[in-house]
């Protein structure tokens, strides 16, 4: 009957968390929708209710913006979010940081009742948001690594049958799959508005940090400033990036159980300890009263700390 209840409860705080959620995120798109329609619609009026909602949302978002973010720290989450690829605003990602720390919060607070794993859900659901973001753009630019040497054959024939490089780029976007498209798509229309070739590819590289990437922009670069045959020099680029991909997938494969080791070594003890303490806390709370207990848990954590980060610099080797 207990778990039963527990169950409902969770689902619950979930189904209201995901509510709040999404009428944070959809405010703006609801509020473009909810115009169209009433524009189109002649004789009907907004609900009050509705509407009083959305301002509350939108006002909500504002202070958040301007009490909580910096114009620096605005930059950074706008840069974070753009490489992504996530349709979030700043401070549509720091009112999910505060919704996901709470929702978690609550959630351990309902099922344990401690303390101290409150504080820990609190810690965790505010990391999670990040660390989320964070995976989203590791695997957009791996994606879009894995599809440049694809782009840069595309743009290489395309040269070669007498487009310019322009022209190039949109044959790009028409062939492309994400997220090679929406960038490639973003230069057009930067070029568009009246942006250099330059300033278009260098703003390209922020958004997308790839060494690959780079190469290529450099050596586009310097092709318009000294000439030469542009397309032989992609040609050759791309044959160097394939090379460099073979030999990372190589060194990746040898490196996997170095890593998992790290890994193990990092997360083991902390699972093992939090086990430890919700199914018996008097056994492991010795560890954190007694000062010998204290100096041993000291001296586990930096020992595993230390394994850990000697591990990863063993297998991150640069190609």
């Amino acid at each position: 009957m207990i778990y039963g209840i527990s169950a409902l409860f969770m689902l619950t705080v979930f189904l209201l968390f995901y509510s709040i959620f999404q009428r944070i995120l959809l405010s703006d798109r609801r509020l473009e929708k909810r115009m169209e329609k009433y524009l189109s619609t002649p004789g009907k009026k907004l609900d009050k209710s509705q509407y009083d909602l959305m301002v509350y949302y939108q006002m909500t978002k504002q202070n958040v913006r301007k009490k909580m973010l910096t114009k620096e720290k605005n930059s950074k989450l706008e840069t974070l979010l753009r490489r992504s690829g996530l349709p979030l605003k700043p401070e549509e990602y720091i009112l999910f940081k505060w919704l996901s720390a709470g929702g978690i919060g609550l959630l351990l607070l309902i099922v344990s009742g401690n303390i101290l794993v409150v504080i820990m859900g609190f810690i965790f659901g505010s990391l999670l948001p990040r660390w989320y973001v964070k995976k989203k753009q590791k695997e957009r630019i791996l994606k879009f690594n894995d599809g440049l040497p694809d782009m840069i054959s595309t743009i290489v024939g395309s040269l070669r049958a007498g487009f310019s490089f322009q022209q190039a780029l949109k044959a790009v976007t028409e062939e492309a799959g994400s997220p090679i498209k929406e960038e490639m798509d973003n230069v057009i229309k930067e070029m568009q508005y009246g942006a250099s070739l330059e300033d278009s590819l260098n703003e390209l590289k922020d958004r997308m940090p790839s060494e690959d990437l780079d190469l290529m922009i450099q050596a586009i670069l310097i092709q318009r400033q000294v000439g030469g045959n542009l397309a032989t020099v992609l040609d050759k680029i791309v044959q160097t990036i394939r090379e460099r991909t073979k030999i990372h997938r190589q060194i990746s494969s040898l490196t996997a159980q170095g890593r998992l080791s790290g890994i193990v070594i990092g997360l083991l003890p902390v699972i093992l300890a939090f086990v430890l303490y919700l199914i018996e806390p008097e056994y492991i709370g010795t560890l954190f009263r007694n000062p010998i207990g204290i100096a041993l848990t000291a001296a586990g954590i930096f020992s595993g700390i230390i394994g850990f980060i000697l591990i990863r610099k063993i297998t991150a080797v640069e190609v």
